[in-house]
């Protein structure tokens, strides 16, 4: 026999494995002999009243084993000598691409300019501890894109570019926690998520796929309009039926590449801002309506802030991106001469600090004095202020930073409060950093997210810059049912670096349907 139950219960009860277990036993009724196997598919908390709640779905199977929470099958069959397609990027939308291809008979051939995981750590050492930024491998570049050590949160309203669940059962099965199917805001946190990507790797190594690490792409093959292949930094050329271009937001010169070889692409709507970081406890208080602790069983709280604004006439929307709960802040900037700034959680989410972007959507006439760079306008905007915080901050990885209730008053911040970003914060007038019309904005919107929240604007929130990698200034288009670039044939362009995904989950789906794409296009049966 088997029931469901849709349960909304107090912290303590739904959020402790015996707590709960006991709770449901004596709900039902339920005697050791009917042997009961409990199990959560949905949770969810509701902060929003003066008690927090927790809202549960559970199933209870008494004298019957459950089936498995897991309905995808990993099932990857070997295509060594099937035709090969090529994937430029190891990222989310990569790695889920080459998994596709498998599953439909085609050979993936992954190209990463940046490192495995495992290898990648050092480089991302020695931007924290020595200021050295490899261009690379770092935190934007290498096994498992950017999300991999400084996100790991699964969450997308992208429920219509594919299928959400299929995508975090794959991650189940190659070693994330089950959790992730029943949270509402999945989190594999950046501690395990390299695990997962190993697996992964795993998974389309020995299906006869490829994987060519330290090896970047510096040129395309084209015929008329046809995209033969790909020629990489060793002079080498391959050849594939397509070609799906998955590089993330952050390669540069792809987009320059592109653009020298006349190749569509345009400019594309983006936002850039700062990181704010608080204590954690700041947050818990405000969130959860605590005196002092949130206690043993809430986790971190997480916060969504959005406002609009007004800047000489023109409307500005202002919002949080990427709240890290129980995270920390780290250097993303993958050249020397500029500072980047992003946030990450670990699985347990359990830094002392709480850490979001605040960032200012970014207009067409911000750009206006940067036409000459056609559509790379958005990129050069976006270097120059890269190039400015770390100018201000000293010409290191160190990263300018202002008290927010300074920075909302126009003046120096004196002492800045600790930090989470490990190579270090110095005091910046983040006016010199940031054009008026990010700067203006951003100071009115801090203003309305503290009355909001009350306390989020005190002296216990900094500011950190910069955070200008929210997503791709730039676009290269492509045909809506086909992803398709609508001039090359036999170009894909794909996720995050092409502009038609935000954040792991909705790359990997991104992914799946540009394998698809591809397979029904150009594989022959």
């Amino acid at each position: 026999m088997q029931q469901t139950l849709q349960l909304t219960l107090l912290p303590e009860i739904a959020l402790d494995d015996d707590n709960f277990r006991q709770f449901i036993n004596k709900k039902l009724r339920l005697r050791p002999d009917d042997k009961p196997f409990i199990r959560k598919t949905r949770q969810s908390i509701d902060a929003r009243g003066k008690q927090v709640k927790v809202n549960v779905q559970a199933e209870v199977y008494i004298n019957e084993l459950p089936p498995s929470l897991i309905q995808t099958p990993l099932h990857y069959p070997d295509v060594t000598t099937r035709p090969q397609a090529l994937i430029v990027g190891c990222g989310p939308a990569g790695m889920f691409a080459a998994l596709r291809l498998i599953e439909l008979g085609i050979k993936p051939v992954l190209f990463e300019r940046g490192k495995d995981v495992r290898t990648r750590r050092r480089d991302l050492a020695a931007i924290n501890k020595e200021h050295i930024v490899n261009p690379e491998s770092n935190y934007c570049f290498g096994e498992g894109g950017a999300g991999t050590y400084s996100d790991g949160k699964l969450y997308t309203r992208s429920n219509k570019r594919g299928d959400i669940r299929r995508v975090l059962e794959i991650f189940v099965g190659h070693g994330a926690s089950e959790q992730i199917l029943i949270d509402t805001h999945p989190h594999i946190g950046t501690n395990k998520l390299p695990m997962v990507v190993a697996e992964m790797r795993k998974s389309i190594l020995e299906a006869g796929g490829e994987i060519h690490f330290d090896t970047k792409v510096t040129d395309l093959i084209v015929e008329g309009n046809n995209l033969k292949g790909v020629i990489t930094d060793d002079s080498k050329e391959h050849i594939g039926i397509g070609v799906i271009l998955a590089t993330g937001h952050s390669a540069r010169d792809i987009y320059e590449l592109l653009n020298n070889r006349n190749i569509l692409i345009e400019s594309k709507s983006f936002a850039m801002g700062v990181r704010i970081e608080h204590p954690q406890s700041v947050i818990d208080k405000i969130q959860y309506h605590c005196q002092t602790d949130r206690g043993p069983y809430l986790p971190a709280a997480s916060y969504s802030l959005v406002t609009q604004t007004r800047y000489e006439g023109v409307q500005r929307g202002v919002f949080s991106f990427c709240m890290c709960p129980g995270g920390f802040i780290v250097p993303a900037a993958t050249a020397s001469g500029e500072v980047v700034v992003n946030g990450m959680s670990p699985s347990r989410r359990d830094s002392p600090f709480a850490n979001s972007g605040i960032v200012v959507s970014v207009e067409d006439a911000d750009l206006e004095p940067y036409r000459e760079f056609g559509a790379l306008a958005g990129l050069q905007f976006q270097k120059e202020i890269e190039q400015a915080a770390c100018h201000f901050a000293g010409a290191t990885q160190t990263a300018p930073a202002q008290l927010a209730t300074d920075f909302v008053s126009k003046r120096m911040s004196g002492q800045l409060r600790e930090t989470s970003y490990q190579p270090g914060i110095t005091p910046v007038d983040l006016y010199e950093v940031l054009p008026p019309n990010m700067a203006f904005p951003l100071k009115e919107a801090l203003s309305d997210f503290g009355r909001k929240m009350k306390g989020y604007l005190s002296g216990d929130a900094q500011l950190i810059g910069v955070e200008s990698r929210t997503s791709s200034p730039v676009r290269i288009p492509r045909e809506r049912e086909t992803c398709e670039h609508p001039v090359v044939k036999g170009l894909f362009p794909c996720g995050e670096g092409a502009g038609y995904a935000g954040g792991i989950m909705s790359a990997a789906m991104d992914g799946q349907r540009c394998a698809e794409q591809l397979a029904a296009l150009y594989a022959t049966v």
